[in-house]
C-alpha cells in the first residue's frame, strides 16, 4: 500500500517577485535589459558596494582578537548603539533621556517580524494595520500571516505622476481609533508645517501607533540626517513608536542583511519592559542574530575617517542617480516624447516611477526586451551610458504606440 504524503494538499504558491528576473534570464535576445534589480548597480553592471566595505572585510578576516562565540539574544550592543546614533543623532532628546533602544534583527524584514509578533501579543485591541508607502511593501505579508487586518495605500498618484501627501492625511483621518500605521518613505511626501501639525493632531487624538520603515538612510537625498529628520517631529510630540532600520543597502552588503527594531518609549522603565519581551520573542524566532554585517557597519560608524569615507561614497552614488535621471528626462524631451517627464527628477532614491501605464510596460517587455515591473517603478542605477539611448528610444516608441488607445 503506497504511503500518503503529508504534503498532498499543499498547493503551489503564487509566483513570487523573482518571476520577472526568471523570464529575463530565459530570454535569448542579446539586447535584453533588466531594470528591476533590488540592489544599486554600478555603470559596469555590478552591485554597488561602498568603498569602505572591502577594507573592513579584510580587517575582520585577519583580526586575531575576534572570537566567534554566540552574541547575546539582544545582539551586538555596539552595533545597536551606533545605529541609533546614526538614526537620531548622538545628542537627540530620546538618546539623552535614555528612552530609545533597539534589538539586532535578521535580514531586511526581521524587524517587522519581531515587531508584529510583539504587537499581536501586547496590543490586542490594535489588530488593524494600515501600510502606507510609495510602493507595495513585502512586510504586508508579515502582518497578514500574523492575523492582522491589513489595508494598503500608496503615496504615488499614477494619474498625476506625483507623490500625493494628502493620502497619508486622509487615511489617518478615516482610520479607526487605536490602529497601527506602518509608514515607509514618509520623507518623500514633503509635508508642510501645517500638514505635519494636522498629521500629529490626528494620530495623537486617535492614539495611532506608528511603525516606520527606514531601509536605506542616505539614499533618498544623500544626506543622512535629512532622510530621518521626520522622526524628530514624532519625538517632540511625545509619540511612542517602532522603527525598522536596515543599513545593508547603504553599505552595499546585500548578502549580509541586518537591521534593528527601534523602540521609542515614554521613559526608560517602559523601554526596558518592551525590550525584555522582544528578547523573549527573538529566542523563538532566531535566538542569535548573525554578526558579519553588523561588524562591518559598526566598524565604519565608530571610525571617524571611515565614517566620512562612507558618507562621501553614499553621496557620490546619490549624485550619480540624480545625473542619470536628468539624462533620461533630457533625452525623452529631445525625442519629443509626450509629457514633461519632470516626475522622474522629482522623485528621490534609486527606485522611481517612470510614469508608464500597463500597455506601455508590456510593449517594453514584449517588443523591446526591457524588463521592468508592471507598475513601471524601475531602478535607475541599471541605466548607463551603454543602454540609455536604447532605453529612452524604446520608451518613446512605447508611449507613441499606445497614445491613441488611452
Amino acid at each position: 500500500m503506497p504511503t500518503l504524503s503529508v504534503f498532498m494538499d499543499v498547493p503551489l504558491a503564487q509566483k513570487l517577485e523573482g518571476s520577472l528576473l526568471k523570464t529575463y534570464k530565459q530570454d535569448n535576445c542579446p539586447n535584453k535589459i533588466f531594470l528591476a534589480f533590488r540592489v544599486c548597480m554600478t555603470s559596469e553592471g555590478h552591485p554597488w558596494v561602498s568603498s569602505v566595505v572591502p577594507k573592513i572585510r579584510l580587517q575582520i578576516a585577519y583580526d586575531p582578537s575576534l572570537n566567534y562565540e554566540y552574541v547575546p539574544v539582544k545582539g551586538m550592543k555596539s552595533f545597536t548603539e551606533a545605529s541609533l546614533k546614526l538614526l537620531f543623532g548622538k545628542h537627540s532628546q530620546v538618546i539623552v533621556e535614555n528612552r530609545v533602544g533597539g534589538v539586532h534583527t535578521v535580514g531586511d524584514n526581521g524587524a517587522f517580524q519581531l515587531g508584529a509578533q510583539f504587537l499581536k501579543i501586547w496590543c490586542k485591541d490594535s489588530q488593524i494595520v494600515y501600510i502606507i508607502s510609495s510602493k507595495k511593501e513585502p512586510y504586508g505579508l508579515v502582518f497578514q500571516d500574523m492575523g492582522f487586518t491589513v489595508c494598503e495605500y500608496s503615496f504615488w498618484d499614477s494619474k498625476q505622476l506625483c507623490v500625493d501627501s494628502n493620502v497619508l492625511l486622509d487615511v489617518v483621518e478615516q482610520a479607526p481609533h487605536g490602529c497601527i500605521f506602518v509608514i515607509g518613505n514618509i520623507g518623500d511626501c514633503n509635508l508642510t508645517q501645517s500638514q505635519w501639525a494636522r498629521l500629529m493632531a490626528s494620530m495623537k487624538s486617535k492614539q495611532i501607533f506608528p511603525f516606520f520603515d527606514i531601509p536605506n538612510q542616505g539614499l533618498s537625498t544623500g544626506d543622512l540626517e535629512e532622510d530621518t529628520g521626520f522622526l524628530q517631529y514624532f519625538v517632540s510630540q511625545g509619540f511612542e513608536f517602532f522603527c525598522s532600520q536596515s543599513l545593508s543597502k547603504t553599505f552595499g552588503i546585500y548578502d549580509e542583511g541586518v537591521g534593528i527594531l527601534v523602540v521609542v518609549a515614554l521613559n526608560n522603565q517602559l523601554l526596558l519592559c518592551v525590550l525584555s519581551q522582544l528578547m523573549k520573542l527573538t529566542q523563538a524566532l532566531w535566538l542569535n542574530p548573525p554578526t558579519m554585517g553588523a561588524r562591518i557597519i559598526t566598524s565604519v560608524l565608530c571610525n571617524p575617517a571611515l565614517h566620512e569615507e562612507w558618507k562621501q561614497s553614499l553621496k557620490g552614488l546619490v549624485e550619480n542617480i540624480m545625473l542619470i535621471k536628468e539624462k533620461v528626462k533630457k533625452k525623452l524631451r529631445l525625442l519629443g516624447t509626450p509629457g514633461s517627464w519632470d516626475h522622474i527628477t522629482d522623485q528621490n532614491g534609486p527606485h522611481s516611477y517612470l510614469g508608464l501605464n500597463f500597455q506601455q510596460v508590456e510593449y517594453l517587455v514584449k517588443k523591446k526586451h526591457i524588463y521592468l515591473p508592471k507598475n513601471g517603478r524601475i531602478n535607475f542605477t541599471c541605466i548607463n551610458a551603454c543602454n540609455i539611448d536604447y532605453i529612452t528610444q524604446s520608451i518613446n516608441e512605447a508611449v507613441l504606440s499606445t497614445k491613441g488607445s488611452e
